[in-house]
């Protein structure tokens, strides 16, 4: 495999890394909104990865997003009929959103696009000290 390859791949991993950071910042962000019904509420969503082959042989490998799916855990329910989102029957709907599960996967998903450009920048030091020895 040759080393300019090691760009497509872990840039593929970066690519694919901040799609996920980002994701996460969405449910974070969406954590503590409210609605009145379970309809109207925000679902957690998650990234899905997938396997892409490459090269003429399929001998090298990157990653991509295959989409974003809703989380179909239900809601959480609050019952507070003195709140301004509270439905008919007395009940606050929040969003299906785990803080602390989306702390860990956003620490995850830095360490990963971390690792990436890591890989990218080692890549980019050998093949700059493999230049220099030919001077």
């Amino acid at each position: 495999m040759s080393l300019f390859k090691v760009f497509d791949i872990a840039g593929s991993g970066v690519s694919a890394q901040s799609r996920r950071l980002n994701t996460v910042a969405s449910n974070l962000a969406n954590a503590e909104s409210a609605a009145s019904s379970e309809a109207d509420v925000y679902r957690a969503k998650q990234v899905v990865f997938q396997t892409v082959l490459q090269g003429k042989q399929k001998d090298e490998a990157a990653v991509k997003v295959a989409g974003v799916v809703e989380d179909t855990s239900a809601p959480r329910k609050v019952y507070d009929p003195k709140h301004p989102m509270a439905g008919e029957d007395g009940y606050v709907v929040y969003p299906n959103v785990n803080a602390v599960e989306e702390m860990v996967n956003m620490i995850s998903a830095s360490r990963s696009y971390q690792n990436n450009l890591e890989v990218m920048n080692t890549t980019k030091s050998l093949l700059l000290k493999t230049l220099q020895l030919g001077q």
